[in-house]
Order: structure tokens, then sequence, then C-alpha cells
């Protein structure tokens, strides 16, 4: 009877699964309207020559993809939860095979961390991305400090790109 409750209590897990894909649909439209405030922006033609003014309607461009970025990240950790704790989705395995070994498959917390990390990082990179904008650089210091930060950037880049970690066999 213990062990029947253990495994029932597994079923709390259902909480952060449903927090996670309210958030990612928060975090969408959030987005939405940063990108949608930044178009908008683009109308007001005397504005543009301000100085900045296109280095700000960027920023709000990159601020809205950052926001899809988490948006992914919060809908990976859901939908990792889920079939981790839960249930695997069998909607997800009856479709098209190309479909089920993509983003989404999660059989391992391994497996869900690696995902995590890498739209994590990805997320990083662009938020870098934004401040960069941004940066004023009137020195030597400066440029130097600009042009590491860039090179940190393409280096977390491409160790996120070519993933040489081990995978558990399918």
């Amino acid at each position: 009877m213990f062990e029947r409750f253990l495994w029932q209590l597994r079923l709390i897990a259902i909480l952060p699964v449903i927090m996670s894909l309210a958030s990612t649909g928060v975090t969408f439209v959030l987005g939405t309207l940063e990108i949608g405030r930044a178009i908008f922006g683009l109308s007001h033609a005397a504005d543009a020559m301000e100085k900045g003014y296109m280095a700000k309607l960027l920023g709000a461009v990159v601020t809205g993809i950052d926001l899809y970025l988490i948006g992914i990240a919060l809908l990976i950790f859901g939908y990792g939860v889920y079939e981790l704790l839960i249930s695997p989705i069998d909607a997800g395995q009856k479709g098209n095979p190309r479909m089920r070994s993509g983003l989404l498959e999660i059989t391992s917390l391994d497996q869900l961390k690696e995902k995590l990390v890498k739209v994590l990082v990805v997320a990083l990179i662009v938020s870098a991305f934004k401040a960069m904008l941004t940066l004023p650089i009137n020195d030597g210091p400066t440029l130097a400090l600009f042009c590491l930060a860039v090179l940190l950037l393409a280096l977390s880049g491409y160790l996120v790109a070519n993933d040489r970690g081990h995978h558990p066999p399918s």
C-alpha cells in the first residue's frame, strides 16, 4: 500500500508541468508584444533620425527573440517532466517519426538537462548580443573587451553546435 502511495505521489509533478506550459504561453505573448512594439516603432519616421533609435528598435526585436527562447526552454522542461515522471505522450509517438526525434524527445534526466542547457546558452548569447548593441566603445580597452566578448560568444555557440557528448543508445 505504501509503494502504491509513493507511485501515485509522482503525479504531483503535474503542477510544474502546467505552470511551465502556462509560462511558455506568457513568454510567447510577451515576445510577440515586444516585436510588435518594434514594428509599430518603425511607423514613426520622424523618430528614425534620433540617435540610437534604430538600436532601440533592434533591441526590442532581440528581446522578443530572447523571450521566445526562454519560452522554448520552459516548454522543453514541462514536456520533459511530463514524459519522465507521468506518462509518455501518445500523440507525439503516433505522428511523424521525424517529429519524434527532435528537441522534444526526452527519455532521461540527462537528456532533459542537455536540451535545456543548449537552449539556455543560445538565450544567453542573444541577451549578450542585445547588451552589445548599445555598448559605447570609446577607447582601446573597451574595444578589446568587446572583441573578447564576441570571441567567447562564438566559442560558446561552437561548443553548443558541436555536441560531442555521449548519448545513451536509443
